[in-house]
């Protein structure tokens, strides 16, 4: 068990009078572990070995070397060692020109008291623990923000990639029609008020906004303004002071000030009550907020993205939004399309949707058959997006490993809408592009197999090369 305790305390005793060393080793041994040197250059051969000393008690009138000398010789190799000096003289200018500098914790005379002597060591290694502890701290604090920050920065490269705006699935009109405006808006600073259906994506499209501008490496807060009662609503944005109101312990930041720097997305904008659309006006025409209950301005610098599925033109007509705060968040105005307007986006969608599951669960759905596909086609998604990546998760988890999605495992509400390959009265265009889909996925497949080499992955499905390239370019595939 002794070997588990920690060692205690080291102190040196520096003194050319062999009875006084003798006597102070016998005074300390009990509590400390004592070196013991009789002259200065000794006593720095001595650091020198044991460099993690605590006390050090130093006689001041010694030959060769004073105490004051030692002390300035070991100030720079050895700042934390705290330092006693014991005279038996008057040396008054010596010993003052050494406290002063912080370089002498307390001084003794001689012949010393011994329990004057046993507090004033206790307290000089109690204060050596603290420091070494507070430099060990500050070491592992620094050492962690580094991490943090490396971690950060790679975080941040990690986003940027996750919301390119290649993110951003499909090759129909209508999204080729949204990337085109939205490159036009990502290197700007201007308001956006993104509109569409509930589920097409409206947040990965503003964060695909922020991500690729000049204000990528600020934060991006985001904030579901239907979602929260609307007194909370307003603190929850603008802070508040201590005392506002009831609960409000303490000073709080809203996310515009977390915000400042970067962008905020204020999701569902046309649910904000009529006294919190006054309140975003006045940040948008002055740059500046007021925390609730304080009517001190605090300037931010913020880029605000807005999304909504109501029709905000009808609701300004109707009293229900104000018009001078719609015509200042639609300086650039963006319209996510419903996937029913998209649909020849489905089968990449869904090809992307099972690549991230097969990498996120640890099992591999190698896709969709064709008459699987094509009952996806034909459907509506009144839920858009988010209601294909529900359908294509339940899918995915009745699919046998290294096998396909068949229409039996789509849920019941596609019941008795197999497009299969031989049904006559299949929809033409959903089969045909249910059929290309399936096509595009046996070459990315081949292409992978074969570490991206076209000629190998040509050979394997029985094509030419430059038929296997055509396919390429007709799926978009790199």
């Amino acid at each position: 068990m002794d070997l588990l305790r920690p060692l205690p305390p080291s102190v040196l005793v520096v003194d050319d009078e062999p009875a006084s060393v003798a006597l102070l080793r016998i005074t300390l041994a009990m509590d400390y572990t004592v070196h013991t040197a009789s002259g200065g250059d000794e006593a720095l051969a001595l650091l020198a070995r044991h460099p993690d000393t605590a006390v050090a008690i130093i006689d001041q009138r010694m030959p060769g070397m004073s105490g004051t000398e030692l002390i300035q010789r070991t100030a720079a190799s050895h700042p934390h060692l705290i330092r006693i000096i014991l005279t038996g003289y008057t040396d008054v200018d010596a010993l003052i020109a050494a406290i002063n500098t912080g370089s002498v914790y307390r001084y003794l005379t001689k012949p010393w008291n011994k329990d004057e002597l046993m507090g004033v060591v206790r307290q000089a290694s109690e204060l050596h623990a603290l420091t070494t502890q507070n430099l060990r701290l500050r070491e592992e604090l620094a050492a962690a923000n580094a991490k943090l920050r490396v971690e950060n920065a790679a975080l941040r490269r990690a986003v940027k990639g996750k919301y390119r705006f290649d993110e951003l699935i499909g090759t129909s009109p209508a999204l080729r029609k949204m990337l085109a405006l939205l490159e036009r808006v990502v290197t700007t600073d201007s308001t956006v008020l993104i509109t569409g259906e509930t589920g097409t994506g409206k947040e990965l499209v503003a964060r695909a906004i922020h991500y690729n501008g000049p204000r990528a490496d600020r934060p991006f807060v985001s904030e579901n303004c239907g979602a929260i009662a609307p007194d909370l609503l307003t603190s929850e944005l603008f802070g508040h002071k201590r005392g506002a109101f009831t609960g409000a312990l303490e000073d709080r930041k809203g996310l515009f000030e977390v915000a400042n720097g970067g962008t905020l997305f204020l999701d569902e904008i046309g649910d904000c009550p009529p006294e919190l659309q006054t309140r975003l006006l006045r940040v948008l025409d002055q740059g500046e907020i007021r925390r609730v209950g304080d009517n001190r301005p605090i300037p931010v610098d913020v880029r605000i993205i807005a999304a909504t599925h109501h029709d905000l033109e009808r609701d300004v007509e109707n009293g229900r939004f104000r018009r001078d705060l719609y015509y200042r968040l639609a300086v650039f105005s963006v319209t996510t399309p419903p996937l029913r307007e998209r649909k020849e986006d489905v089968p990449l969608l869904v090809d992307h949707m099972l690549s991230r599951l097969n990498e996120a669960r640890g099992h591999r759905v190698l896709g969709l058959t064709p008459e699987a596909l094509a009952v996806l086609v034909t459907h509506d998604f009144p839920g858009n997006v988010r209601e294909l990546e529900n359908e294509i998760e339940r899918a995915y988890a009745l699919a046998d490993p290294d096998g396909y999605v068949t229409p039996d495992m789509l849920s019941p509400k596609f019941a008795g809408r197999d497009l299969g390959l031989g049904n006559a009265a299949a929809d033409g265009s959903a089969l045909r592009t249910a059929v290309e889909a399936f096509e595009a996925q046996l070459v990315r497949e081949a292409l992978t197999r074969h570490d991206g080499n076209q000629t190998r992955a040509a050979a394997e499905l029985g094509i030419s090369r430059r038929t296997f390239i055509d396919k390429l370019q007709k799926y978009g595939i790199r």
